[in-house]
């Protein structure tokens, strides 16, 4: 099976592509993968010049960068990030992020437990849809 592209949701088990198909990071756009009850996925796309002033999440988070360079500030230190590097950060710590040139990353964010246990899920029988809800 062939990778899918964005704009297609993610699935368990399926390959995704985040790189544009056939398109220029120009025309790409920012675009959630997956939310689940831990974590959630986006490939943002960010802009020449473009900047996420000053904010921070309750959970950790991870930054990778897939093409371009952005700048990430966070701890009193500014980190250039291009194309293959990553860094992650605990929660609750303020960060901001500036696009350096035309740039897309893929930003993970890890949500806190809840304080229910977590319980696993049964797999779906098959043939019918792993998310019905994005059917």
């Amino acid at each position: 099976m062939a990778a899918i592209h964005p704009p297609q949701h993610a699935y368990p088990g399926r390959p995704i592509d985040l790189q544009p198909e056939r398109a220029s990071r120009a025309t790409a756009t920012t675009f959630p993968l997956v939310k689940e009850d831990a974590f959630e996925a986006i490939r943002m796309v960010l802009r020449k010049d473009h900047e996420m002033a000053g904010h921070q999440v309750d959970g950790p988070i991870t930054i990778y960068c897939l093409d371009g360079q952005i700048a990430f500030t966070a701890r009193g230190q500014t980190h250039d990030l291009t194309a293959g590097h990553w860094l992650f950060l605990l929660g609750n710590e303020p960060h901001s992020l500036r696009a350096i040139e035309d740039s897309s990353v893929l930003l993970t964010i890890l949500f806190p437990h809840s304080s229910r246990e977590h319980q696993v899920q049964p797999s779906p029988e098959p043939g019918s849809p792993i998310y019905p809800h994005l059917s």
